[in-house]
């Protein structure tokens, strides 16, 4: 590797950081940045989960605040995640490459038009069902199960996890988005972990590009967190939306 794109790799690194701790499309840039260096997709995939570690702690420490605020969710998350991280993993090692690339822009189009009228869902559900249903501080069975989902697709590839778990927390529970995004960026970590310490064991990453993500990710997910929580809540659903949009169109 160059100079060149060693700096590249960081740089990079630093920009899915930032992405991953605001509207969860970390991917959306790291990965095809990997790939255009010419490492294969599968090597890209595994080396790029390891190297967004770091990005995925520097985030939950930006959003500690908003973790503890989310009270017996945030202990939730974590266990949902790591369940689904792994299976994820184990779904992209061994199945054939490209299962999935039929389903899954249309998935993540669906979240982003989930998410764009959650406000809207959440106001006829209140109606609906009256002031009981605002006093939702947890994940129902339904809630808990799409969660787990979302953490097996982010285990398996990630690309949109995270607008996927900010539509299902957002319809599954009455949190503020700010609450939200900081789950949101939990559950992004946790995953990353999981399907990061069994692709140690049974894959082969790069471990140069693993390192260099890694240092301009820790950097990046921390001063997105300090981005994301200033957000005023109708710009950080629009922008996800239109980060969930373009990740949807590329995969396409």
């Amino acid at each position: 590797m160059t100079a060149t794109e060693a700096l590249l790799v960081v740089a990079t690194g630093l920009g899915a950081g930032v992405l991953s701790s605001t509207v969860g499309v970390a991917s959306l840039l790291s990965f095809p940045v990997l790939v255009a260096l010419g490492l294969p997709p599968v090597v890209a995939n595994v080396s790029n989960t390891l190297g967004l570690i770091p990005g995925g702690i520097g985030g939950v420490v930006g959003y500690r605040a908003e973790v503890r605020e989310a009270g017996p969710i945030a202990k939730r998350i974590i266990l949902v995640c790591a369940l689904g991280g792994a299976g994820g993993a184990a779904v992209l090692l061994g199945l054939p490459p490209g299962v999935f690339e039929a389903i899954v822009p249309w998935l993540i189009l669906f979240t982003c038009l989930l998410v764009g009228a959650q406000p809207r869902i959440s106001a006829w559900l209140r109606a609906r069902n009256g002031e009981r249903h605002g006093e939702r501080r947890h994940m129902s069975p339904a809630t808990t199960v799409f969660a787990t989902l979302t953490g097996v697709y982010g285990g398996y590839f990630g690309a949109g996890a995270g607008v996927m778990m900010v539509a299902v927390l957002g319809l599954g529970t009455d949190l503020e988005l700010r609450i939200v995004n900081g789950l949101k960026t939990l559950s992004l970590m946790v995953g990353n972990i999981v399907a990061g310490l069994i692709f140690v064991v049974v894959a082969d990453p790069r471990w140069d590009v693993v390192v260099l993500l890694a240092a301009g990710s820790v950097v990046g997910g921390y001063v997105g967190a300090r981005i994301g929580r200033k957000l005023p809540d109708a710009v950080f659903r629009w922008a996800v939306v239109a980060a969930g949009v373009v990740a949807a169109v590329l995969m396409f």
